[in-house]
């Protein structure tokens, strides 16, 4: 650690907050959606609703950082924990009712989309000259450590509690909100000033990048159907109890974590082109097995058939560094490469609050075979807008 950050920095304040935030987003992410589900009564259509809310502060941050432009990356990185400690305990204490759940949902996004971007300002603004890509290794390797502890506790907790219903929802909301309490305490201790990066507080748009800003576009459609709706297919249609969920949360978690450096040394030795191709091919074929395997197989083995294709799902999704790499090729400095990955998220998160919106309409008047058909075709337009890509050779 002493490598890679710098003396006199409050990298071990801030790797701490870090991860009993991620212990506590861990048991938020694995019950959230069984506690939508079979407590709060949300069938595919209000999914789509509460996911189209809770996906609005992402579309909404380069105007939130815009307000706060005078805030240091430290301040921001604590007003999101606030906001994010809020959202839980509300979402603890309320009654389930869909309206109170949704507004929950929306305010603890709204802390995670603020402290989002800080994250990887604080890691590098701390790191040693020439050790930033260290540094955010570290921070998201605390993450998913963080995340799948507390997949592990739900899972845990799941199998020994005798409790069941809005109880031990209630009970995992609080203990989550107990760990981000504790990395809000903990963040108070980051008392330095880090300017937050200038370039995520405007949009950046030139004509070169117009075909990275549609393959944001598709690739934020298809994404959405799977975060929001993957999930929600095993727990209204086969019947997946939050152990479950859990369990495949982790495992997800453990496939990217392994897979990460793979896919991106594919990236470096065939290119971003073939690899953008070619993982929306696989992708139809996820679709496919996940919108039709009940009509293939009996219930058990298509509910399996479908886990694996969750998982499946999470380690292509890591072939979107592919975009990242293209925005590097053909920009003309690192501020400007910034400057549209920034503006990228945001297109990608208008067209994510639509599907959300329309995706649970599909699921809930056409059916879920539907709804990944439209996932398969999102991923074709993807792999045909990327085959247009010229690539560009340039010395090394």
């Amino acid at each position: 650690m002493k490598e890679i950050f710098k003396e006199g920095s409050k990298f071990r304040a801030f790797l701490l907050s870090i991860a009993m935030m991620s212990i506590g987003y861990g048991l938020y992410k694995g019950v959230i959606d069984n506690y939508l589900a079979e407590v709060v009564g949300m069938g595919e259509f209000d999914r789509g609703i509460s996911e189209f809310f809770r996906e609005l502060p992402g579309l909404a941050l380069i105007f939130i950082l815009a307000i706060f432009y005078k805030f240091s990356a430290e301040k921001m990185y604590k007003m999101g924990l606030i906001v994010m400690l809020v959202g839980m305990v509300t979402q603890a204490v309320i009654p389930p009712y869909k309206v109170l759940a949704i507004l929950a949902m929306f305010l603890f996004s709204y802390g995670e989309h603020i402290q989002l971007g800080m994250k990887s300002t604080l890691s590098l603004e701390y790191s040693k000259p020439g050790a930033g890509g260290r540094a955010l290794g570290c921070q998201t390797s605390m993450q998913q450590i963080g995340n799948l502890v507390g997949f592990a506790a739900v899972i845990a907790l799941f199998s020994i509690t005798s409790m069941s219903g809005a109880a031990f929802y209630q009970h995992m909301f609080v203990v989550a909100a107990v760990f981000i309490a504790v990395a809000t305490l903990v963040s108070f201790r980051l008392t330095s000033e880090s300017k937050t990066d200038e370039n995520k507080r405007r949009f950046y748009f030139r004509k070169k990048f117009t075909k990275y800003y549609m393959l944001e576009m598709f690739y934020g459609a298809r994404k959405q159907v799977f975060f929001t709706f993957g999930p929600y297919v095993l727990i209204l249609f086969y019947g997946a109890d939050a152990r479950l969920i859990s369990i495949l949360f982790a495992v997800s978690a453990i496939a990217c974590f392994v897979f990460s450096p793979i896919v991106g040394k594919i990236i470096d030795r065939l290119g971003y082109k073939p690899v953008m191709i070619g993982d929306t091919l696989i992708l139809v074929i996820v679709c496919f097995f996940y919108g039709f395997a009940h009509h293939l197989f009996d219930m058990h083995t298509a509910m399996i058939v479908c886990c694996v294709n969750y998982v499946l799902d999470s380690v292509i999704s890591l072939a979107a560094m592919a975009s990242s790499v293209y925005v590097q090729d053909i920009s003309d400095d690192k501020n400007e490469m910034r400057a549209t990955i920034s503006t990228g998220l945001s297109v990608n998160h208008l067209v994510t609050v639509l599907i959300a919106l329309f995706g649970g309409w599909i699921w809930h008047a056409l059916g879920i075979e539907t709804l990944f058909i439209v996932s398969a075709v999102l991923g074709l337009c993807n792999s045909a807008y990327a085959a247009t890509i010229k690539v560009v050779k340039r010395e090394k």
